[in-house]
C-alpha cells in the first residue's frame, strides 16, 4: 500500500467545509463580442484580490464541478459620436392658411374632374413653397387661386402648347413626361427655375466662346471673321433678339394650333367610287399617262371605242411601223381596260398583239409585261393563242436562264400541248442546249415556227460563241471558214468572218493561196472563251416572271 496523506486543516475562522483545491487560473476569460458597432459589455466584476492559494475570509460553497470566475472588465472602445440632426423647423400655420385649406374642400368649390389626391398634392406643393420662402404671412391667401383652379389651368396650357415647347420649361428634378408645375404668383421672387436663355447658356453643346452656334464653328475668311466678331460683341442685344425670336415662334405655333391658318388647297380629284369606272371618252387616240389619282370617266374610253382604237393602231402600224407611237397607244388601251375591269377575249387580243409587236422590235421588257398578263387571263378560261405564247414563254426562260420558272412551265404542260408544233420546237431547243448539241440547235434555229425566231435571236450570239469554243478545241490546228458558216447558220461567209473578227481578232483568219479562208483554232480558242464568259454573265434587268 502507498503512503496515506492527511487532509490539510481549514484556515482558522472558517467552517469545516470543502474548499476548491485549485489556484486562480492563469488567463482571464473574455465574453465574445457579437457586433462591431457595439462596445464590449461594461459589467463591473471585481478581480479576485487573492492569489497564491489564499482564499477570502467568507465561506465558499462546494460545487460538483469547477466554475470559471466571471470575466474581467476590459476598457470599452469609445463609441462613435452620433451626428446631431438639425432641429426641424416648426411650421407656424396662420389662420389665413387654415381658411384657405378649408375653402378648397368646400362642396361648392369642388371640381368633379379633379381628384382629391391631386388637390392634396397641389395644396402641399403651394404651402410648402410659401413656407420655404418665408411667405406664409405675406401672401394674401384669401385671393389665392384654389388648387383645383391651378390644375385646370395646367391642363389647359398642356393641351394648347406643343410637346417640344413644354419640354423647355420642365425642371431638372421632374420627368419629361410630367406636366409643367403651376407656379404661384409669389414664385418669381427668388425662383431658381431655368429659362430658355439660361438653357442656351448652360447647355454643354453651347459651351465655348461662341455659344456653340453654327456660324461660330465654321472657319470663315478674315473679312467675314471680323464681321462675325464685331456682331458678337454686344451680348445683351443678341439675347433680346433670341428671346423675341423665341416668342415669335411660340405665337406662330399657338396660332396654328388655334386654327389661325386655313388651308385653301382643294384636291381636284373626285372622291373614289365604290364600283368600276365607266368611261365616256370618244377619242380614238389618247396618250398614255401613269395614273396618280382615281380615274375620271370623261378621260376613259369605253370598250366600243377601244375596239375602234385597236383597229386604228393596227392600220397605223402596218403603214408607218412607228413603234414608239404604237407602244404608247397600246399601253393607253391597256390602262383603260384595267381601270374599267374589262377582262374578256378582247383584252386577250390586245395583249397578244402588243406582245408580238414588242418581240418584233426586241422590247423584251414590254413583252414580259404582256406575257405575264396573258398567263393570268388564260387561267381565267379566256380563249386565245395559249399554246403559241406558252412556246414563247419557254424560249424566254431559256434566254433569261431562269431554270426554276422553266421547270414550272414544263410541269404544267399537258400531253396534248406537247404535241403542238410550237411547243414541241421549244422543247427540242431546250433539249439541244442541255446536251450541248450545237449542230441540232442551229438546225432548229433555221426552222423556227411563228415568231419564236425573234426570241432565239436574243441568245443565238452567246450560243455561237459557245459552239466556236467547242470547235476550236475539237478541230486543230485550223478549220475552213465555210464550215463555220454552214455549221453555225450564218447568212454568208462575210457575216461569219465579221463575227470572228469582232470577237477574236484579225490574226486568227488566214487566206490561203487558193483563195479559201481558214480559222486558226489554236489562237482563237482563248479569245472565244473570254467572249463566251462575258456573254453568259449578262443579266436581264427588265424583270422576270
Amino acid at each position: 500500500m502507498g503512503p496515506t496523506w492527511q487532509p490539510v486543516p481549514p484556515p482558522p475562522g472558517t467552517s469545516n467545509t470543502m474548499a476548491a483545491p485549485y489556484p486562480a487560473p492563469a488567463y482571464t476569460p473574455v465574453q465574445v463580442r457579437q457586433t462591431f458597432g457595439q462596445p464590449y459589455p461594461t459589467t463591473s466584476q471585481p478581480s479576485p484580490p487573492y492569489a497564491f492559494g489564499l482564499y477570502p475570509p467568507h465561506s465558499i460553497t462546494p460545487t460538483a464541478s469547477y466554475t470559471n470566475p466571471p470575466p474581467a472588465t476590459m476598457n470599452p472602445a469609445p463609441a462613435p459620436a452620433q451626428e446631431m440632426e438639425p432641429p426641424k423647423k416648426k411650421v407656424d400655420w396662420p389662420i389665413s392658411v387654415r381658411h384657405y385649406v378649408q375653402r378648397s374642400f368646400l362642396p361648392a368649390n369642388m371640381d368633379p374632374t379633379v381628384t382629391r389626391e391631386e388637390m392634396e398634392a397641389k395644396l402641399k406643393e403651394t404651402i410648402t413653397q410659401a413656407n420655404i420662402k418665408d411667405l406664409m404671412f405675406s401672401v394674401d391667401w384669401s385671393t389665392m387661386s384654389l388648387p383645383q383652379e391651378m390644375i385646370r389651368e395646367e391642363r389647359e396650357r398642356s393641351r394648347k402648347l406643343p410637346q417640344e415647347m413644354r419640354q423647355l420649361h420642365i425642371p431638372d428634378n421632374m420627368s419629361p413626361t410630367r406636366p409643367v408645375a403651376y407656379s404661384p404668383p409669389y414664385a418669381n421672387s427668388g425662383s431658381k427655375k431655368r429659362k430658355s436663355s439660361d438653357l442656351s447658356e448652360s447647355a454643354p453643346w453651347r459651351a465655348g466662346n461662341g455659344g456653340g452656334r453654327l456660324e461660330d464653328r465654321v472657319s470663315f475668311t478674315s473679312d467675314r471673321g471680323q464681321q462675325q466678331q464685331s456682331a458678337q460683341e454686344p451680348a445683351a442685344p443678341a439675347t433680346t433678339s433670341a428671346k423675341s425670336k423665341f416668342q415669335k415662334q411660340l405665337e406662330k405655333r399657338q396660332k396654328r394650333f388655334d386654327g389661325g391658318y386655313k388651308s385653301t388647297y382643294r384636291s381636284p380629284s373626285p372622291p373614289p367610287s365604290t364600283g368600276p369606272v365607266v368611261g365616256t371618252c370618244q377619242d380614238l387616240e389618247k396618250r398614255y399617262l401613269r395614273l396618280t389619282a382615281p380615274p375620271i370617266p370623261s378621260k376613259v374610253r369605253p370598250e366600243p371605242v377601244l375596239r375602234q382604237a385597236l383597229e386604228h393602231v393596227k392600220r397605223k402600224w402596218k403603214s408607218e411601223q412607228n413603234y414608239n407611237y404604237a407602244c404608247d397607244q397600246f399601253k393607253s388601251i391597256r390602262q383603260d381596260l384595267t381601270v374599267q375591269l374589262i377582262r374578256n377575249e378582247f383584252t386577250v387580243e390586245v395583249y397578244e398583239i402588243h406582245a408580238r409587236i414588242a418581240l418584233e422590235k426586241g422590247d423584251i421588257g414590254e413583252y414580259n409585261q404582256c406575257q405575264t398578263q396573258l398567263k393570268a387571263l388564260y387561267q381565267r378560261g379566256l380563249k386565245g393563242r395559249e399554246t403559241e405564247f406558252k412556246a414563247y414563254r419557254i424560249l424566254y426562260f431559256i434566254y433569261s436562264a431562269n431554270r426554276t420558272a422553266l421547270n414550272d412551265v414544263l410541269a404544267d404542260l399537258t400531253p396534248a400541248e406537247k404535241k403542238d408544233a410550237a411547243i414541241k420546237h421549244a422543247l427540242d431547243v431546250r433539249s439541244a442546249l442541255a446536251l450541248g448539241n450545237y449542230h441540232r440547235f442551229f438546225r432548229l434555229y433555221n426552222d423556227t415556227p411563228k415568231m419564236g425566231a425573234y426570241l432565239m435571236d436574243m441568245f443565238v450570239v452567246r450560243e455561237r460563241l459557245a459552239a466556236l469554243c467547242n470547235i476550236c478545241k475539237a478541230y486543230l490546228p485550223s478549220v475552213p471558214l465555210r464550215f463555220v458558216t454552214e455549221e453555225l447558220y450564218f447568212e454568208s461567209d462575210s457575216e461569219a468572218a465579221q463575227f470572228i473578227l469582232d470577237h477574236a481578232g484579225r490574226e486568227v483568219l488566214v487566206e490561203k493561196d487558193d483563195g479559201d479562208v481558214i480559222v486558226k483554232t489554236r489562237e482563237a480558242c482563248r479569245p472565244f472563251e473570254a467572249a463566251r464568259a462575258a456573254a453568259f454573265g449578262r443579266i436581264d434587268i427588265k424583270g422576270q416572271i
